[in-house]
């Protein structure tokens, strides 16, 4: 199973480019079986431009799971931080597999088609 999740374009070219290796949640799925993670870049971007695969989900205290993930979280300490803020859970998606798509895609080119990017995330089906 497929989810859209809106990430912002300096997080995402970290993601492709292989030196964010963690993409951080306070919110996670309910469903099971979701194992592909497709990427909308917000705007200036405005596109769904790749997507990657779920290695693992890590959940616990966002202190916990910095100590954890920091080394290749292409996020500020500081961002990591404030973005977790009054939380005492957060998630860690764990990233492999990154694909780059070759045409980037609209929002009402996904199935079904969406209309506004999701502010958490969004189940899809396969494209």
């Amino acid at each position: 199973m497929k989810v859209l999740l809106s990430i912002k374009p300096a997080y995402a070219e970290k993601i492709f480019k292989g030196e964010k290796k963690y993409e951080y949640r306070r919110s996670i799925f309910k469903k099971d079986g979701v194992d592909t993670i497709v990427v909308y870049v917000t705007k200036p971007v405005g596109k769904v431009i790749g997507e990657f695969k779920i290695d693992n989900i890590i959940k616990g205290n966002p202190k916990d799971i910095w100590k954890e993930t920091k080394k290749y979280s292409g996020i500020k300490k500081k961002d990591y931080m404030e973005y977790f803020k009054e939380r005492k859970n957060g998630f860690a998606i764990c990233i492999k597999n990154v694909e780059v798509y070759e045409n980037p895609l609209n929002l009402i080119d996904l199935t079904p088609p969406i209309k506004s990017a999701p502010q958490s995330f969004r189940y899809i089906k396969e494209m």
